[in-house]
């Protein structure tokens, strides 16, 4: 048991380093495109609201929630138990996705990943997360070689196409959407904005709703201020006083943290 633990550990730590590298090189050729901040919705935080209407359903199933679903690639990793067994959701299995992806580009892979997926998969396609619903400019990363991965709702690129587009409040989107006998887990992956998703999540009820929460920190963006690291620093403190498990991820793939550090359902 103890050379599985050491050999897991050693895994853990090397994925971690090559996080790390990859992160350095991505991030210099990430800011030698960005060109500008943009302007954040000035909305505040809508940690909660009594015109929320919560979800009349009695039955429990897990939840996967998706910050930046991009095409669907990470429902893809859910689906073949990388964030644990999906024969071990509650009720027989059963399960239900939410895939928030702001950038208009894959918007049809999106809407066809919830035709094939008949009733489970919600496409909230061209729609941005954020800590209330307004609108928000997003620009679009020129990079096609890595699947615009940079694109934001925080800086612009150069040459880069912009669009406005909705935002949806997580809290509310949680609170609307689950039960307290779900289990809920919550990826987030939103270039920057999580600095001010995850600190107003802190302040909500809805926070008590999340079983897992899995956040890739965009620390090395010239907007992320210490202030903001604090903040979220402190978010996540809270989150996991309320029961919240936030497993520490480093780095640009968080593709390798569920599968080691995820026992959920268990």
């Amino acid at each position: 048991m103890l050379a599985a633990r050491c050999a897991l550990l050693l895994l853990t730590l090397a994925g971690q380093a090559s996080a790390v590298k990859h992160l350095r090189n991505a991030t210099s050729l990430l800011q030698a495109r960005q060109s500008s901040r943009l302007k954040a919705p000035n909305c505040g935080c809508q940690a909660g609201s009594s015109s929320w209407k919560k979800s009349a359903r009695t039955v429990p199933k897990c939840v996967f929630i998706d910050l930046g679903a991009a095409g669907g690639n990470t429902l893809e990793t859910w689906l073949q138990d990388g964030y644990g067994p999906v024969s071990h959701c509650p009720h027989g299995g059963d399960w239900e996705a939410f895939l928030v992806e702001a950038n208009p580009q894959f918007t049809s892979k999106l809407q066809a990943v919830q035709r094939n997926l008949g009733g489970k998969v919600h496409s909230m396609a061209s729609t941005a997360a954020y800590t209330c619903d307004g609108t928000t400019t997003f620009s679009i990363d020129p990079d096609v070689a890595h699947d615009h991965w940079g694109s934001s709702m925080e800086h612009s690129f150069i040459g880069s196409k912009q669009y406005t587009v909705p935002t949806v409040n997580v809290n509310k989107l949680i609170a609307e959407n689950t039960i307290p006998q779900d289990w809920v887990v919550l990826k987030v992956d939103i270039e920057g904005a999580e600095y001010e998703v995850i600190p107003c999540l802190a302040e909500s009820d809805s926070a008590k709703l999340i079983d897992d929460l899995f956040v890739e920190e965009h620390w090395w963006f010239s907007e992320t201020t210490a202030a903001k690291k604090l903040a979220l620093k402190t978010a996540r403190e809270t989150l996991k006083a309320k029961g919240v498990r936030v497993p520490f991820g480093i780095g640009y793939d968080l593709g390798y943290v569920p599968k080691q550090a995820s026992k959920i359902y268990s």
